[in-house]
Parts: C-alpha cells; structure tokens; sequence
C-alpha cells in the first residue's frame, strides 16, 4: 500500500502492518509503542484487527480503572451527548455544580476545580500555591517556591519539566521555569532543609507511579504533613494515577493516615471516556482565584462532568476500592512467587505493581515483548522495570492467568 496520500476510503482494508506504517510515517515519534494495533475493547480485554485478544494489564496508565466500555460510564455519556456537550464556563451548566459538590464530598474537600488532563491540574495545583502564597501567606511577590521530590513525574508542560530529572523528558527542553527545589523521595530531612520562608508548597505523589511504583518509606508522608503544617506551607498530592481506587482505598494518602491541602486528580475520572481532571482544595486554599486568573475552554464541560458524576457514583459505594484491596493482595502473592525467576523486586498496592527484572535476564521493554506474545498488554519504565495495573473489573482467574503469562515471559528470556 503506498502511504504517499491517504484517503478515509483507504483506511478500511488496513493490515496491522499498514496501521504501524502510517503512525511511523506521519506521526511524530514520542512514543514507543509495542507492535500491535488496537480496535475494540471490553471490560479488561483488548481486541487487535487481526482479531486476536489481549488482556490489558496497563489501563492507560489508570485511566481505564473501571474497564474498556463500562456500561454505567457509557450511559452517562450518550445520555450527555443528547443533550448538551459544551458551553464554555461563560455560563452554568446542570452537571457542573453537582460534579464539583460530588466529588469535593468524595474525598473531603469543599472546593473542586475541574480541568482536563492531569498535567493541567499539576500546572493549577502550582498556579494556586503560588498565588495562596502571595496572599495569604505573604511571599513577596515572584519569590515563591515549591519543593518536590527527585524521580518525579507529574506530566510534560515546560513547567512541569523543569523540576524533572528524567533526562528524556526534560532535556532540550530549555530554559526552564524557576521556583523548584527537588530533594530525593523519602527523605524528610532533606525536605526539611529545603523548606524556607518563601516555600509555599511541598508537591509530591504518595506512590510515584512512572518511577516504578514506588512506595514510601513508613512515616515518611506523616513527617511531610507535619512539617508543612509547622512551616505554614501547602501539602500538595498528585494523586492522578494512584487515586480513586487504584491503591485499594479512594486516595492512597489514606494508607499513610495523611490528608493534604490539595489533591491533584485525574486519569480515572474520565472514566477512559473523556479526559477530566480536578483540583480539589477547603475554601480557604481555592476561594484564593478570583475570575480571569485561571481557566480552561473544555475544563468542566457537561459532557466530562456527566461522566465524573458517574465515575463518583461508582466510587462511592466503596466496591472498586475492596476489589482493588482483594485483588491486590492476590497479585502481590503470585508475583512474590517469581522472585528470584526472573525477578529482582516486587512493589505492590493494591491492583498497581512495580517489578524490577533481573537484568541477566533482559530488559522491562523485552518482557512486556514477551508478554504480548502470550497475550497480555504491560508498559515497562526506566529500562528494568515493569508495571502492572489492571482494570479494577478485572477477575480473580484472570489476574492469576496475567501472572502465568508473565512467568511463561521471563522463562522465555531465560
């Protein structure tokens, strides 16, 4: 097939090797994606157009939590779709002010702001620290600064990047934003140290999720809190992918007894429909924005609201989060079991798990290979590692086939 011009028309007779093909030729390259093409899913399972089936073990990185095409998510969307799907916040909207009520009541804030994707959210949370600190606080002006955590990953705006020390996401990227300090991910001594008068937030995720799943160490996320509650300075969690469920709870700050100033949410909120996103604050942190300040064409359309509502709805009974609890203790049971076969480290909570390979036997890139073969769909990260992360549907026999698989994998690479 010549890919000189491509027409709709064109697009029906498509092989899986045309499909990549054109994604090389006239898409820009800042993915890697592994040699399959996707046409349709259904609850955890994937189906290429040479109609064989995967088992997604990635979920979009969480965005997929409650499974491909869920018929609650859905409802709520056509239903939208027939009525109204955007107006712009120049005006209310019928799903706006429960969508934010709703979700303020989920984890226990009174203020939601919503936005689209979760780098937008990051890109707020930091906007709305920085102008808190100016206010209330009393930062002079363009002093502000905010400490995170080394190995990060909050998204890829300029800003974002800019306190990123992943080399591949930040270099030749330049010049970057100023106003960061990073200091490395469990040390509260060190983020002691780097707190000063003019910090006005400490931006961490509980679990960094791209690094590798990886957990922090005990009491490190109750000395945060107190520390910024002694420095006067905002607790800020990124919990767009180990939130709503993923961990085993509705925040995975709730393993760890903590409740920050600000949540960061995102990912499953648009239930794999639509991207939504939402910062949520008490008054006193948000009612700092006055109109104009900040602002989003799509950010809380009706359409994204209907399906947050649902995704809330869902999460709300409290199901998702004792399937992921269950379901994660099993999962953490079988891929012990591969330690030493292939395995180096296991870091599991809930249905989210980071597995390091041993690197005699190949590398997190090769295994997710392998695993295609055998019909499950992983990601790995930073070269060694590998990630798993379920749809929350996913079925006990089907977790334990997903491990048999990865097994069958590393004795593959053997």
């Amino acid at each position: 097939m010549s890919t000189d011009t491509v027409t709709p028309t064109d697009l029906a007779p498509l092989t899986e090797a045309d499909h990549i093909r054109l994604a090389e030729q006239h898409a820009a390259a800042n993915y890697a994606p592994l040699p399959v093409v996707i046409t349709s899913g259904e609850g955890c399972w994937l189906t290429d157009v040479a109609g064989n089936r995967y088992l997604d073990c990635l979920s979009a990185y969480s965005a997929v939590s409650f499974g491909h095409r869920n018929e609650r998510i859905l409802a709520a969307a056509r239903e939208q779709l027939e009525r109204v799907t955007l107006t712009g916040r120049a005006f209310h909207h019928d799903q706006f002010g429960p969508f934010c009520a709703e979700l303020g009541a989920l984890v226990g804030k009174q203020m939601a702001l919503p936005m689209n994707t979760g780098a937008e959210a990051v890109e707020t949370g930091i906007k709305v620290a920085r102008k808190w600190g100016y206010q209330v606080k009393g930062v002079p002006d363009g002093q502000a600064n905010i400490v995170v955590a080394a190995n990060n990953f909050h998204g890829r705006t300029t800003t974002v990047i800019s306190f990123s020390d992943d080399p591949d996401a930040r270099v030749g990227f330049g010049p970057y934003t100023p106003g960061f300090r990073a200091v490395p991910f469990g040390d509260a001594e060190a983020l002691a140290a780097a707190i000063d008068e003019h910090t006005v937030a400490v931006l961490l995720e509980p679990i960094q999720g791209e690094a590798g799943v990886i957990l922090p160490p005990s009491g490190y996320l109750r000395r945060v809190r107190e520390l910024c509650t002694e420095r006067n300075v905002l607790f800020i969690a990124d919990e767009v992918q180990s939130g709503l469920a993923r961990t085993g709870r509705t925040l995975a700050c709730e393993h760890y007894g903590v409740v920050p100033d600000m949540y960061l949410l995102g990912k499953a909120l648009g239930g794999g429909v639509v991207p939504v996103s939402a910062v949520l604050a008490d008054a006193d942190v948000l009612g700092v924005l006055r109109p104009g300040q900040h602002g989003s064409t799509f950010g809380g359309n009706p359409l994204a609201c209907a399906v947050g509502r649902a995704v809330v709805g869902m999460l709300a009974t409290g199901e998702y989060q004792e399937r992921a609890r269950v379901l994660g203790e099993q999962l953490r049971e079988r891929l012990d079991g591969l330690l030493g076969h292939g395995l180096t480290e296991v870091r599991c909570l809930g249905l989210w798990a980071g597995i390091d390979v041993d690197p005699a036997l190949g590398t997190g890139r090769e295994v997710c290979e392998r695993l295609l073969a055998h019909g499950v769909l992983a990601k790995d990260t930073h070269g060694q590692t590998l990630r798993l992360g379920p749809p929350l549907v996913i079925e006990p026999d089907e977790l334990d086939w997903a491990v048999d698989a990865l097994r069958a994998s590393l004795t593959d690479l053997a």
